[in-house]
């Protein structure tokens, strides 16, 4: 198989799909520069489908990472928080993988032009994960040149890099293939376990690892315990996240946001866009 290149991606993703996200007149490419504002790699949208513009909202707030909640109903990946809010017309091709296509495809083989790394779409499976795993990998198939792919023990980086969360049973089927479109989201468990051409994020839940909340001092053993891991994790070519930060505007906030950023992790979780944007930003941080 033929390694995944930028110059596939242009050729492959369609003129149809590109359309759709082609930059407007007025835009800031539409003036020819290369280079587009600088990406927020460690920023990460929590349950992004939930903004009034899934994808895009991120996008314009320019988060590297953005996750995707999805459920296997009838054949078709819909995507949602809980089954009570499910939408046939909201599916994955939808509100994300079509428009990244297009996206790519606009900005000429990058999510973000002039910006090379790709941006993780962090995909959450809340129905069975075997059987969800199965019908993802054959849709992500079908945007093969859009994904970072391992493919015979070798990854090629591709625009976006796909990571399966959510119900474990995702990971025999995902273990046994030779071609793979997306990679394994651990736990802390999972240190030291698999190569990261396999588990390529370590993600957890903060609250049951740690017991502060960003009110006082951050008790020295935890920072010990949470920069050891991450430690652990790079030395693996591993990146890390944490979800059940707090997420609420305020001291508190920012101080668990700057020891996560101090200890090195990769991923700040947060639901509210323009806040992690300004803070970020403030931090001269990527």
């Amino acid at each position: 198989m033929a390694p995944v290149t930028r110059r596939s991606v242009l050729t492959g993703l369609g003129a149809t799909t590109a359309a759709v996200l082609a930059p407007p007149a007025g835009s800031a490419f539409a003036d020819g520069r290369e280079h587009g504002p600088r990406p927020l790699w460690r920023a990460h949208a929590h349950n992004d489908y939930e903004h009034p513009r899934p994808l895009l909202d991120a996008l314009d707030h320019r988060f590297g990472s953005v996750e995707a909640d999805i459920f296997l109903v009838d054949g078709e990946l819909l995507v949602a928080h809980s089954a009570d809010e499910l939408d046939p017309a909201r599916t994955l091709d939808t509100l994300y993988l079509a428009p990244l296509a297009a996206r790519v495809r606009a900005e000429r083989g990058s999510v973000y032009r002039g910006h090379r790394r790709p941006l993780q779409l962090l995909i959450d499976i809340k129905t069975e994960g075997s059987s969800t795993y199965l019908a993802l990998d054959r849709r992500l198939e079908r945007y093969k040149d859009l994904f970072t792919t391992y493919t015979h023990g070798r990854v090629h980086s591709g625009p976006v890099t796909a990571v399966v969360s959510g119900d474990r049973a995702a990971r025999t089927p995902m273990e046994a293939q030779r071609v793979r479109r997306a990679f394994y989201d651990g736990r802390l468990t999972d240190l030291g376990t698999s190569k990261a051409s396999f588990t390529s994020l370590i993600s957890d839940n903060w609250t049951l690892n740690f017991t502060w909340s960003g009110v006082g001092a951050f008790p020295e053993a935890e920072r010990r315990k949470l920069r050891d891991a991450v430690r652990a994790a790079h030395a693996r070519g591993q990146r890390v996240r944490f979800w059940a930060t707090p997420d609420l505007a305020g001291p508190a906030r920012d101080a668990v946001w700057a020891e996560l950023l101090a200890a090195g992790v990769d991923h700040l979780n947060t639901d509210d866009l323009a806040g992690l944007e300004a803070f970020l930003d403030a931090h001269r941080t990527a």
